[in-house]
């Protein structure tokens, strides 16, 4: 344990939908939920405005609407999220380079490492200095932690939100975790909570008072020891830099099961259009080619071929995944389909077209009942052109208008769709409704939240502003209820 608080948490506030709030000027403060839309969705991200009717992540999505009927309900942007969670995730860079990132809006950082903070005072001035210049960049909020452990730096922020500082000095982890539930300590789930609670433990007290021996008892050595430290205060866990990606995957859940097998073959080719994107964009090529099928009865199949050399080639990953598709049985429906490229590399093999080596294929992942993986074999082309699915306008994605510009897609349906044209920093805007093949419309791209002022020649009189509120020269958050630091 550190004695001073320079483990730093950061968690960006309700980071989806407060995204597509600062995107779309008619929805802030207002309910917005985003998910899966079709019926069996779940909600990834509900706004604070949301969370007042009881709408949480992961609720299903049928739930949420019957919750929150008038809320905005839009389907996920995760490429818009990616590109805001990269400015944030520079941000923290500029700190330490010592970030662990748990997720798109989630991130520790070991400030001493950075040799920004080395007391409260510093570690506190670096965590003010972040929140500010992460407004200033992204137009979003978050929340900070900071204290000795990771353990107690995640509950802190959790305590900040939304848009605040929360600060665990260093000696008082015990008296601050003793009466919280068990479920706050990392590692006990539903299920752990529950087999403690059946043993008489609910708070984190009742942990330590219950002794190492009798949470080895019950939990098993490895888990009741770990658990025993944090339930003293305990957390040793380093912070870990961002480790490189192993793969580079994209997948769709259909909300109606896929039977038409042409239709299955072509949602597979997009599938390896938007990886190789992906695969591209990340600068790496890959040795093997995954592909991912969860049939009508929830049975989850992979196949993988693995290439002689790595490729980042649209050609050859969206043929492999097609080889792969012909060893799997669809009969009765398809409701996911994922295609991934992994093993992956910084450069390209020139053999671009190598044909597949005679490798088993990756065996299945859950699903009773699934049929057998069998080895896969070069299978010929389906007759025919692959017919394009039907034009669909996802609510909430971005579009653009030859006459009216840029907008965001409000809902569909009947051969229509209906768009709202503004734009972040814009005055709410105007509704106009279009047939879905208007050519006239296109899908858009997503606009920063935050434009780059336009920086003309300084005159040598004035003066460099004052650095008082971040590196960024951009001032602090309004103060507020919420905004002001929290000291635990």
């Amino acid at each position: 344990m550190r004695t001073a608080p320079t483990i730093l948490h950061l968690d960006m506030d309700a980071f989806f939908a407060a995204a597509e709030q600062a995107a779309k000027p008619s929805l802030r403060g207002k309910p917005v939920v985003v998910g899966g839309l079709g019926p069996r969705g779940v909600v990834a991200t509900a706004s604070y405005e949301a969370r007042r009717f009881g709408v949480h992540s992961a609720m299903p999505m049928g739930q949420a609407r019957r919750l929150a009927p008038n809320a905005a309900y839009l389907v996920p942007r995760f490429a818009f999220y990616r590109s805001i969670s990269e400015q944030v995730m520079r941000l923290l860079g500029l700190l330490s380079p010592l970030v662990e990132p748990l997720s798109l809006d989630e991130a520790f950082v070991d400030l001493e490492a950075g040799d920004v903070a080395h007391d409260t005072a510093g570690a506190r001035a670096a965590g003010e200095r972040l929140r500010a210049d992460i407004l200033a960049t992204t137009g979003l909020t978050g929340s900070v932690g900071l204290a000795g452990s990771k353990m107690l730096a995640k509950i802190a922020s959790e305590q900040a939100k939304p848009d605040g500082l929360a600060l665990i000095e260093p000696g008082t982890e015990r008296e601050l975790l003793g009466p919280k539930s068990v479920r706050i300590l990392p590692g006990v789930g539903p299920a752990t909570g529950e087999h403690l609670r059946r043993a008489g433990m609910t708070t984190v007290s009742d942990l330590a008072e219950a002794g190492e021996d009798e949470l080895v008892r019950l939990l098993g050595r490895a888990h009741g020891s770990s658990l025993y430290r944090m339930a003293q205060g305990h957390d040793d866990r380093p912070v870990v830099a961002e480790r490189d990606a192993k793969s580079v995957s994209v997948e769709d859940t259909f909300a109606v099961d896929l039977h038409d097998r042409v239709r299955i073959r072509g949602e597979v080719e997009r599938l390896a259009e938007r990886c190789v994107e992906r695969l591209r964009a990340s600068g790496h090529s890959g040795r093997t080619i995954v592909l991912k099928v969860r049939r009508f009865d929830f049975s989850t199949l992979t196949r993988s071929e693995t290439l002689r050399g790595p490729t980042d080639a649209l050609g050859v990953v969206r043929e492999a995944a097609g080889r792969l598709l012909e060893s799997v049985d669809t009969t009765g429906g398809v409701r996911l389909l994922g295609v991934g490229v992994s093993g992956l590399a910084d450069y390209t093999q020139e053999d671009l077209f190598a044909q597949a080596e005679p490798v088993e294929p990756a065996g299945e992942r859950g699903g009773e009942g699934a049929a057998p993986v069998v080895a896969v074999a070069a299978a010929a082309q389906p007759a025919g052109p692959v017919a394009p699915a039907e034009r669909y306008w996802a609510p909430g994605h971005d579009v653009r208008h030859a006459v009216h510009g840029a907008g965001w897609v409000q809902g569909s349906g009947l051969g229509r769709v209906t768009v709202r044209f503004e734009e972040p920093g814009s005055a709410p805007g105007r509704v106009r409704t279009f047939a879905v093949d208007d050519p006239e419309l296109e899908a858009g791209e997503a606009l920063p939240l935050v434009r780059e002022p336009v920086l003309g020649p300084v005159p040598v009189s004035v003066s460099a502003p004052s650095t008082a509120a971040g590196r960024g020269g951009a001032p602090g958050p309004a103060a507020g209820p919420d905004s002001h630091p929290h000291h635990l």
